[in-house]
C-alpha cells in the first residue's frame, strides 16, 4: 500500500477503524509480523497501546500504559526524544523491554501533530531482520496518518476511562467470519444471538457489537437468565410497582427500560420461562414493557436485544420449551462462537496474551511461559474454552515466584494432562434410535393424514384419535406446513 492508498482508505474509514489500517499498512509495508500503535493519553500520562498486532491476531490489552517513570521500552524512547529508533538485535539493544513476545529486532517512529508527537508507530519482527530502509518507511507511514491518529487521540481523551474491554481478533478463520458478521451486522437495529459453549466469549462479543453499533453511547444492559430465580425475573425484565406482589414496598424500573436507547444482552435466553417469552417479544417487536402490577398504558422503549444460549433452542422449540415466534425473532442474525480446540494453534499469542493481563491486575511483573508450560498447555481440551485458559494462566501468574512459569504452577486439571486414550465409540441409546427410525414414517403418516382431510386438522385428529393440540405438536415437531394443500417441504 503506498502512502496515497493509506491516506485514501484512512479518509474513507471509520474511526474506530483507523488504528487497525494504520498497523496493517505499516507491517505490510515494511515485511514485518508485528505492529504496534501507541497514542499519547493525556488523563493516563503516558503512551496507551491503541492497535496491537502479532503475526495476523489483533490483540489489545486493557490499562497498557508506558509512562516516563517506568523503562520506557524503544516505543517510550521514541516519543520522548522524538526521533526514529531501529533495534537490530534485541538481545544486546539497551532501550528493548520484552513485551507479549520476545523478539529479534524493532523499528519505531513517532506520530507528529502541530509539530510534537502524540503517538509512535512500531513494527518488529521475531526471527528474521528487518529491511534497511524501515524507518524511511515508517516515517512516511506515520506522516500520512498523524492527521487521523489525531482524531483517534481525540476519540480516546474524551472518554472517562482509559481501558478498553480486552480483545483478541482473527484467531481462525471461523473467528475472522464472526469478526465480519459483527461489523455487518453491529450497525443495524436487528437482534443477534450468539451460540456456542460455556467459555467461548459470548459476553465480549456482545458488547463488541454495542461498541460498534449506533448505540455505543447508551447504556449497554446484561442479563444472566440463569442466574436469576424464575419467580423474580419478570420484575428483574420489566420492572414492578408498589404493591405489586409481597415485598414489593418500592417501584423498581426493569432491565428493558435502563436499556432503553441502547442493547440489552440476555445471556443463558433459553433459560427463558415459556410463559415470560411472549412478553420480551413484545418488548422486541413492539416496543412495549408492562411493568408487574401495572394497570397503566405500556411504556414505549427503543432498545436493541442480543441473545446468547448454548442450548439447542431448536429441539426446544420442537419439544414446546422456546416458543417459536421469539427463536425465528432472536435468530435474525445468528453468530456461532468456535470452540477454543478448533484454534489451539493461537494458544502460545493467547496464553501470552494473559500472561500479561493477569500480571498486570495482580501488581507483578510478567513471567515467561516456558515451553514445559506451553506442552502441557497445548496437551489440554479445554472444556470451559478461553475462560478455563485466561483463569489457569491467571493461577499460574499467581502461584510463580520467579521470571517463568512452570507446569507446576498451573491448576491440578493441568498436572495430569497428557494423550487420552481413543475413547470407544458411544453405543446409541435406545430412544434416540427409536426417533431415529421414527421420525421419517411419522412424518409421511402426519402429511397423508392431512392430505385425506384436505388440511383439516380437527378432522385428522379424530381420524388419528388424538386431540387437535396434540396434533399441532406432532406437526409442528416433524415440520409439517399446513396449507389448503398440503404438500411435503
Amino acid at each position: 500500500m503506498t502512502v496515497a492508498d493509506l491516506e485514501q482508505a484512512l479518509a474513507e474509514a471509520r474511526p474506530e477503524a483507523i488504528e487497525r489500517e494504520v498497523v496493517a499498512a505499516a507491517v505490510a509495508a515494511t515485511g514485518a509480523t508485528i505492529g504496534a500503535l501507541f497514542v499519547w493519553d493525556k488523563k493516563a500520562r503516558g503512551l496507551v497501546l491503541s492497535h496491537h498486532l502479532v503475526e495476523g491476531l489483533v490483540v489489545t490489552l486493557p490499562d497498557r500504559v508506558i509512562r516516563n517513570d517506568d523503562r520506557p521500552g524503544i516505543a517510550g524512547w521514541a516519543f520522548e526524544h522524538d526521533a526514529p529508533y531501529l533495534c537490530r538485535d534485541s538481545a544486546s539493544d539497551p532501550h528493548y523491554t520484552r513485551y507479549l513476545l520476545d523478539v529479534r529486532a524493532i523499528a519505531a517512529a513517532p506520530v507528529r501533530w502541530q509539530q510534537k508527537p502524540i503517538g509512535v508507530i512500531t513494527v518488529a519482527s521475531r526471527a528474521e531482520p528487518l529491511a534497511r530502509d524501515v524507518l524511511k518507511t515508517l516515517g512516511e507511514l506515520a506522516t500520512a496518518a498523524a492527521r487521523f491518529v489525531r482524531r483517534v487521540q481525540a476519540d480516546r481523551q474524551s472518554r472517562e476511562e482509559t481501558g478498553r474491554p480486552f480483545l483478541i481478533g482473527g484467531l481462525s478463520p471461523e473467528w475472522r467470519e464472526v469478526e465480519r458478521r459483527i461489523e455487518l451486522a453491529s450497525p443495524t437495529r436487528a437482534p443477534i444471538l450468539l451460540r456456542g459453549e460455556s467459555g467461548t466469549g459470548k459476553d465480549l462479543v456482545a458488547r463488541a457489537i454495542h461498541g460498534a453499533s449506533r448505540r455505543a453511547d447508551r447504556p449497554f444492559v446484561a442479563v444472566n437468565c440463569a442466574a436469576i430465580p424464575e419467580t423474580l425475573l419478570e420484575s428483574i425484565l420489566f420492572g414492578h410497582v408498589r404493591g405489586a406482589f409481597t415485598g414489593a414496598t418500592n417501584e423498581k424500573v426493569g432491565e428493558f427500560q435502563k436499556a432503553d436507547g441502547g442493547t440489552l444482552f440476555l445471556d443463558e435466553v433459553g433459560e427463558l420461562p415459556v410463559a415470560l417469552q411472549a412478553k420480551v417479544l413484545r418488548a422486541v417487536e413492539q416496543g412495549e414493557v408492562q411493568p408487574l402490577g401495572s394497570n397503566a398504558a405500556p411504556l414505549r422503549v427503543d432498545v436493541r436485544l442480543v441473545a446468547a444460549t448454548n442450548r439447542d433452542l431448536e429441539a426446544m422449540v420442537a419439544d414446546g420449551r422456546f416458543r417459536d415466534d421469539l427463536y425465528y425473532r432472536l435468530g435474525v442474525m445468528t453468530l456461532e462462537l468456535p470452540p477454543l480446540r478448533r484454534y489451539k494453534e493461537q494458544l502460545e499469542v493467547m496464553a501470552s496474551v494473559f500472561v500479561e493481563e493477569a500480571a498486570l491486575r495482580h501488581g507483578k511483573v510478567a513471567p515467561r511461559l516456558t515451553p514445559a508450560a506451553m506442552a502441557r498447555l497445548a496437551a489440554y481440551d479445554f472444556p470451559g474454552n478461553v475462560r478455563e485458559l485466561r483463569n489457569a494462566v491467571e493461577h499460574a501468574v499467581i502461584l510463580a515466584t520467579g521470571p517463568e512459569i512452570s507446569p507446576d504452577d498451573l491448576p491440578r486439571p493441568f498436572q495430569v494432562a497428557a494423550p487420552k486414550k481413543p475413547a470407544r465409540p458411544a453405543r446409541p441409546k435406545l430412544a434416540a434410535l427409536r426417533e431415529q427410525w421414527l421420525a421419517p414414517l411419522e412424518r409421511r403418516y402426519l402429511i397423508e393424514l392431512l392430505a385425506e382431510h384436505r388440511g383439516n386438522v380437527r378432522a385428522a385428529a379424530v381420524a388419528a384419535g388424538v386431540d387437535p393440540v396434540t396434533l399441532y405438536r406432532l406437526l409442528r415437531k416433524r415440520g409439517v406446513a399446513l396449507r389448503r394443500i398440503v404438500d411435503d417441504e
